[in-house]
């Protein structure tokens, strides 16, 4: 029998989606629905229905699942930025795990037993924020799937001082009569804040991003902000006057401080700016990148390409191992700081190119540059064809690929696979508590090897 739509069903849920909504059937139809956890039973009305499967909102839980736990935010359901904080900590990690798994089997074709490594610190473990601004001057975050603001008061992801900073933002532009960005009209000023924070000195640099060339009276929102915590050490002010989604735009104004904020990774100095991409949990990153040295096996003969190089850090980690590592991204601002990073560590056997992938790979091969090992850190869409091909072409005797994204990850592995390669090692790493993304980093080596 069909679901009807408006119509109510309980529903068991067996299952959840890498969205992280639950999986129920009525009559064998598939149905998902976001809010419920893998072991509940619910109450649900039918909100759409496909050809073969459907939408249903949660109305209430008539049963709790054993992973059930009450969410520690008052603001959960809401926001959409913690998709999981409904479920205890365990059974997180072991949906992320088996994530990874199933994709490897059902998109890769490959049956693995992923090792998994849980998160240090479950909460407060982000050092990037980025808070919206609603059309009326709230602060927070999105409504899963709408550009609706969900007003806050905190985010237990990130630094309790950004709160702080926030609300001393929102009444300097309340008393200077500033109004907020709307995305519909492109009018008004404030557009977006955003934070990061260090882990070796706990200061924090402060971006706000507005629809104007300046504000008046900024040294009095300096002000306003070095009186909020001696933490803050820098405050940027980034001009953003395009009809665009992205957090930042191009130009930025000094306004207090230092243009970049220093933190360190596995011993190595970073001086990180505005624009620069760096992981955001700090502890799971030195997980991470010890078990990416680990599956590269390097030395002081070992060749290494870096692909998506970003602004070096792993490129600089491989550097202090390997004899030489080549750097590629496509980012012209990531590679000055990556060519920065290594001058100031000290490091001269790392060399960075800011160009594509599948056009400057074969270009070093001709110019007789032979990766022994070649680490891969792709945006979430995953690599493409062309650097595939182009990583096959090298021939590298390891391949070590770093994942957000257990779906793209899976189609590139397979493809490696294809190519003469195998799957040697998976391991997990919990870099996002709380929410459904997961990291990934697997070992391919050659089949003749």
């Amino acid at each position: 029998m069909l679901p009807v739509l408006n119509r109510e069903y309980t529903i068991n849920i067996d299952a959840m989606t890498s969205s992280g909504a639950g999986i129920g059937k009525v009559g064998g139809f598939t149905l998902f629905i976001s809010g419920a956890v893998t072991g509940d039973t619910v109450l649900a009305r039918i909100s759409k229905l496909n050809k073969s499967y459907g939408f249903a909102d949660l109305l209430r839980i008539t049963s709790p699942s054993p992973f059930r736990r009450t969410p520690p935010c008052p603001h959960f359901n809401e926001c959409g930025g913690c998709q999981l904080m409904a479920m205890s900590y365990d059974a997180q990690c072991e949906y992320k795990k088996g994530l990874i798994a199933d994709s490897l089997l059902r998109i890769g074709g490959i049956n693995c037993e992923p090792e998994f490594f849980p998160a240090t610190d479950q909460l407060r473990y982000r050092n990037k924020m980025v808070f919206p601004i609603s059309s009326e001057g709230e602060w927070g975050f999105y409504r899963s799937g709408t550009h609706q603001v969900v007003p806050l008061n905190d985010c237990l992801l990130g630094d309790s001082l950004n709160a702080d900073i926030m609300n001393c933002i929102k009444d300097f532009f309340c008393a200077e009569k500033l109004p907020p960005y709307n995305e519909f009209t492109h009018t008004g000023i404030l557009r977006r804040v955003f934070t990061r924070t260090s882990s070796i000195t706990g200061n924090v640099m402060v971006v706000i991003s507005v629809n104007a060339d300046s504000i008046p009276h900024r040294e009095r929102l300096v002000y306003m902000l070095r009186h909020t915590s001696e933490r803050i050490s820098s405050v940027i002010l980034n001009i953003n006057k395009r009809k665009t989604n992205l957090v930042l735009g191009d130009r930025n104004i000094l306004l207090y401080g230092d243009a970049v904020l220093a933190d360190e990774l596995s011993g190595l100095r970073y001086d990180i700016s505005s624009h620069s991409f760096f992981q955001i949990n700090h502890a799971q990153t030195e997980h991470l990148y010890q078990k990416v040295l680990e599956y590269a096996m390097l030395d002081k003969t070992k060749t290494v390409f870096d692909l998506y190089c970003g602004i070096g850090t792993i490129s600089l980690c491989a550097a202090v191992k390997s004899k030489h590592v080549i750097g590629v991204e496509i980012v012209p601002d990531a590679i000055d700081d990556a060519r920065k990073n290594a001058e100031n560590n000290g490091i001269s056997n790392a060399d960075f190119y800011c160009s594509a992938a599948e056009d400057i790979v074969p270009e070093l091969i001709r110019r007789g540059e032979c990766p022994d090992t070649v680490i891969l850190d792709p945006p979430r869409k995953g690599s493409d064809e062309k650097t595939l091909d182009a990583i096959l072409a090298a021939t590298p005797e390891r391949i070590v690929y770093v994942s957000c994204n257990p779906a793209t990850l899976a189609r590139d592995v397979k493809f490696l696979t294809q190519g003469g390669y195998t799957l040697a090692c998976v391991s997990g790493f919990d870099m996002f508590p709380q929410t459904k993304h997961v990291e990934t980093v697997c070992l391919l080596s050659r089949k003749d090897k």
